[in-house]
């Protein structure tokens, strides 16, 4: 009896060509499926503000010492509300174009934020929390604060150090609307600037020879804060490549 032949062996089945994926498809990105026009431009407009801190991190020494008012409208300084009161004590300054000023730096960008906490909600609040353990801790105690307090976390995010795009973005996330936001926003703005305008008034003469200390070395402050911007941002690439 012979023996059997050999079945012949069968192909294996042709593997499924691998489809790329969108570039919105990224668990990272803070939208769940394909995003609307609002999503992209909210998205471009929010990358954009961290630019926006990134480039007016070193200047903000040069610009304390040339314009101080330049400084509270791009970046609401409280440094600068404090020197634009010294400036008025000594006959050098207008303290309501400062007032002014510093709140509009101060509130430029808080409707972005609530916006985009209305369009993503929990969404953006996890890419947040995923930049580092710090970051999370941070976020999730500015959520608690925002989710118990409401319109009172957003006065207190001009008291203490909290991410307040995190809040800003829990209140839009929860249903506050845009016109109440603003309102309290902008007043508690206006507020602690007044209240940072006065004290510089307070101080007077000593806080402008600070001022004038800080003019001269600022290029050197600039240097410094620049070469740091530098430093993190070639930390932050090497650990993304390493989680790639």
């Amino acid at each position: 009896m012979s023996d059997p032949e050999p079945e012949p062996e069968r192909a294996a089945p042709a593997s499924e060509p691998e489809v790329p994926k969108e570039w919105w498809d990224d668990p990272r990105m803070p939208w769940k499926g394909k995003p609307s026009r609002s999503d992209v431009w909210c998205w471009i407009a929010f990358s954009l503000t961290g630019v926006y801190a990134l480039v007016l991190l070193p200047l903000r020494p040069v610009l304390l010492g040339a314009n101080p008012y330049l400084l509270a409208g791009l970046g609401g300084s409280r440094v600068s509300a404090v020197t634009i009161g010294a400036l008025a004590a000594t006959g050098m300054g207008f303290w309501p174009l400062g007032l002014l000023l510093g709140t509009f730096g101060s509130v430029k960008f808080d409707p972005l934020y609530w916006w985009a906490g209305k369009l993503w909600g929990r969404g953006l609040l996890e890419m947040v929390s995923g930049r580092s353990p710090r970051a999370a801790r941070n976020a999730a105690r500015a959520e608690r604060l925002a989710q118990r307090y409401g319109v009172l976390a957003i006065v207190i995010t001009y008291l203490i150090p909290l991410p307040s795009a995190v809040v800003y973005a829990t209140v839009g996330a929860a249903g506050m609307r845009l016109r109440r936001f603003l309102l309290v926003d902008v007043l508690t703005a206006a507020t602690t600037r007044g209240l940072l305008i006065w004290l510089g008034y307070s101080i007077g003469e000593p806080a402008v020879r600070v001022l004038e200390v800080i003019a001269r070395y600022s290029w050197y402050l600039s240097i410094v804060l620049l070469a740091g911007v530098v430093l993190s941002m070639v930390r932050q690439s090497r650990a993304r490549r390493a989680d790639a």
